[in-house]
């Protein structure tokens, strides 16, 4: 890879970038939407608040209340960012961290793929499959921890190759602390970080000795001081990044993660994340779901992870090559393929270990999210975190497609560089048409440009031009699907539609003082659907009206 190459695969990258990015006006959606408001808070000078409330975890006295209970701080960062160095609070400011990160992502890729390979065509294949996103793309630019991930990702991988070992082990200690930064089951990124430092330590130290626990042997590196001081400056660079959050959070919540966090463990259903109040789930209330739910549940997940690995994460077309190209560097006989490669990458150890780690860490993500948080892996958290393992896919999918494409030609004894061009510029158009359909089915198209404009942002504001006419109660909380896109919208203390009845509804408006209710039809919980259905029969509640079939109420208070 040249200067060259590297200018202009930055400046094709930020175009494509600013291209999709002028499509999206609004965050788009409740993660986005928070990291996106939240930002707004830190540069107006009020820190960590929120005016808003998405659920009830933290259990917080009133309105403004501190934030990051359950998501962490660094998107936000990012968010304000763009906004502190144009002094401009609009969306397009609070983009432009993202759409840097996104044009520095595939540069990033390309030098990864250099590293196992050193063939420049495998780079720029790969720098090509960043640069183009495929199910990712509509959310590389808004406001979202998913670029971030994937450049940390892709510099954790690189980092595996620095030779000197006190710097390896402190770039991987701080990736580890801005991975935990960027979302909680962010931690486990320090455990594969310690793994890996410990795998690569046995490469430079040969000597092994056994440990005998019964009858199971474990071949295991010696504690060699080398080994000592990395896990010493991986943990205490870590610490170093870390500790002051969760300081914080000890400070605001008496805890330093999140309140409640572990409720995540017993839900039953999604919604239950917005139970109110909390602390009411447990073991008990999980298992008495009974045994059978339980599995379905986990099977249900697994349905969902493996289409978003097939779709989002394998990009349809690339899933068999990124397998095959990972394979490579396990197969005993991969010498069989020579001529493919003008060396055997498999041969090298460091490429075996970054590889078999980033199988590891993808596994490991996999479980979490489909055994142990199903219903929120299922529902986004899954692509959120395996999003850090992109960019080695990315990487390894060319090579994938260069062993095909070496097998083939033996095979059929065909000219080996005529179907490589061949195949690389197929897969590479194919990918781009690919891409250009998601983008289409959730950016471009009339249908979608007429559901972001009928939703969040730019709905709550309409609502709000028709609530704020009545003076008296101008400025009262409003309970909603979407509270950070409400406070956007309207710059009012808004709160989470729970999950309960009307009679949650009115417990809520009690403590909060909320005036307002709204339902929307898409995310109206089982208790409240009475309500939506039959607006005028529920006394507590008078019916203002609707809007885009939104249907606004008055709680009535005493």
């Amino acid at each position: 890879m040249t200067y060259r190459d590297n200018i202009i695969i930055f400046f094709l990258s930020l175009a494509v970038a600013l291209s999709i990015a002028s499509f999206q006006s609004t965050p788009g959606y409740l993660d986005a939407d928070y990291y996106y408001a939240t930002g707004l808070q830190l540069v107006e000078g009020k820190g960590f608040t929120e005016p808003f409330l998405w659920n009830y975890l933290s259990d917080p006295v009133a309105l403004p209340h501190p934030s990051h209970s359950y998501w962490m701080p660094l998107t936000s960062i990012f968010s304000a960012l763009g906004m502190w160095i144009t002094r401009d609070i609009r969306f397009a400011s609070a983009q432009i961290a993202f759409i840097l990160l996104s044009a520095f992502l595939p540069l990033i890729t390309a030098k990864l793929a250099f590293s196992f390979s050193k063939r420049r065509d495998l780079s720029i294949i790969s720098a090509i499959f960043a640069m183009l996103g495929g199910g990712y793309a509509p959310s590389l630019y808004t406001t979202d921890s998913f670029v971030i991930y994937m450049v940390l990702g892709g510099l954790f991988f690189l980092s595996l190759r620095v030779e000197r070992l006190w710097l390896r082990a402190i770039i991987l200690g701080v990736l580890s602390a801005l991975f935990h930064l960027t979302r909680a089951d962010g931690t486990i990124w320090l455990i594969i970080a310690l793994i890996a430092l410990l795998m690569l330590d046995k490469l430079d130290n040969k000597k092994k000795s056994v440990l005998e626990i019964g009858s199971l042997r474990m071949r295991l590196p010696r504690p060699t001081p080398s080994m000592l001081l990395s896990i010493v400056l991986v943990l205490s660079s870590y610490a170093l990044f870390i500790l002051p959050w969760l300081f914080r959070n000890y400070g605001v919540f008496g805890t330093p993660l999140a309140p409640n966090g572990d409720q995540m463990l017993w839900l039953t259903s999604y919604e239950q994340i917005f139970s109110y109040p909390a602390g009411n789930l447990s073991i008990n209330t999980w298992l008495s779901s009974g045994v059978i739910e339980i599995i379905k549940t986990r099977i249900w997940a697994l349905k969902q992870n493996l289409a978003v690995i097939i779709v989002v994460q394998g990009g349809v077309v690339l899933l068999p090559f990124i397998i095959i190209g990972a394979r490579y560097f396990f197969k005993k006989n991969s010498r069989s393929l020579q001529g493919v490669f003008s060396t055997d990458l498999a041969e090298s150890s460091i490429n075996k270990k970054i590889v078999f780690m980033g199988v590891f860490a993808w596994l490991t993500t996999f479980v979490i999210m489909t055994l142990i948080f199903p219903f929120a892996g299922a529902r986004g958290a899954f692509a959120h975190s395996g999003a850090a393992l992109q960019p080695l896919w990315w990487a390894l999918a060319p090579i994938g497609l260069y062993c095909f494409v070496g097998w083939m030609a033996k095979k059929r004894k065909l000219r080996l560089e005529k179907v490589r061009y061949f195949f690389s510029n197929a897969l590479i158009i194919i990918f781009l048409f690919l891409t250009l359909g998601v983008l289409w089915v959730r950016v471009f198209s009339a249908s979608a440009l007429i559901k972001s404009e009928g939703s969040g942002i730019p709905l709550y504001t309409e609502i709000e031009e028709m609530i704020s006419e009545d003076d008296d109660i101008s400025h009262a909380t409003v309970i909603v699907a979407n509270p950070p896109a409400y406070f956007l919208a309207s710059g009012r203390f808004a709160l989470a539609q729970p999950y309960g009845d009307i009679q949650t509804i009115l417990a809520i408006a009690e403590r909060y003082n909320a005036r307002f209710l709204i339902l929307e039809e898409d995310y109206v919980v089982d208790g409240l659907k009475t309500v939506f259905n039959a607006p005028t029969e529920w006394e507590p509640l008078t019916f203002l009206g609707e809007v885009r079939e939104a249907k606004i109420f008055l709680i009535e208070r005493e």
